[in-house]
């Protein structure tokens, strides 16, 4: 198979998705349920699957959990640097970077897309956000923090407004996405930059 290069355009639009990222991750940070911050981070990335594809949006999630690791604040709460990754909602963060490959991989496999593929690959990727950041709640609590009583359940229970949030800002993104894909993929002159 193939390996397209990355354009100049490409690295742009995943540098705009990368400070989409950080924005989506501070614009509501300082409301919290928990230990839990609310954020759109779940639909930008879900959005840079829509609209860069797999490769590209997988690409620019990676950009944006590295950059947070070496210590750039871009991560909600304005923090960053390597000990996140012992923080409670790591687990979100290192998601991102598969849900975005997902849905741009679902989207990919239809030449022309319609309303419902948007839909489907939006709550695949907010159902994937879940299945990798919940069980990395609990481990987090089990190993981390020592807790010895913490339990599945209730974790998961705990996260249901946060579910509930996130279903209805990615319905309202999916019904977006068609005319966003249409905008974006206007495309201008493609000079290859990078691999």
């Amino acid at each position: 198979m193939k390996n397209k290069k990355f354009t100049a355009t490409d690295l742009t639009k995943g540098a705009i998705f990368i400070a989409l990222m950080a924005i989506g991750a501070n614009l509501t940070a300082i409301i919290t349920i928990g230990t839990v911050p609310l954020t759109f981070q779940t639909v930008v990335a879900i959005l840079a699957g829509i609209l860069l594809g797999k490769r590209l949006a997988a690409f620019a999630m990676t950009g944006y959990l590295m950059l947070g690791l070496i210590g750039v604040p871009v991560f909600a709460g304005f923090v960053g640097g390597f000990h996140t990754v012992t923080s409670p909602t790591f687990g979100f963060l290192l998601s991102f970077i598969a849900l975005a490959y997902i849905v741009g991989l679902i989207i990919e496999l239809n030449q022309q897309p319609s309303l419902f593929t948007f839909y489907l690959s939006s709550y695949v990727g907010l159902i994937l956000n879940y299945l990798i950041g919940v069980p990395y709640l609990y481990l987090h609590g089990h190993f981390i923090l020592g807790l010895t009583d913490v339990q599945f359940i209730p974790i998961a229970v705990s996260m249901v407004p946060f579910f509930l949030k996130d279903f209805v800002l990615v319905g309202f993104a999916a019904t977006l996405a068609p005319k966003l894909l249409k905008a974006i993929n206007k495309s201008s002159p493609k000079k290859t930059v990078a691999s």
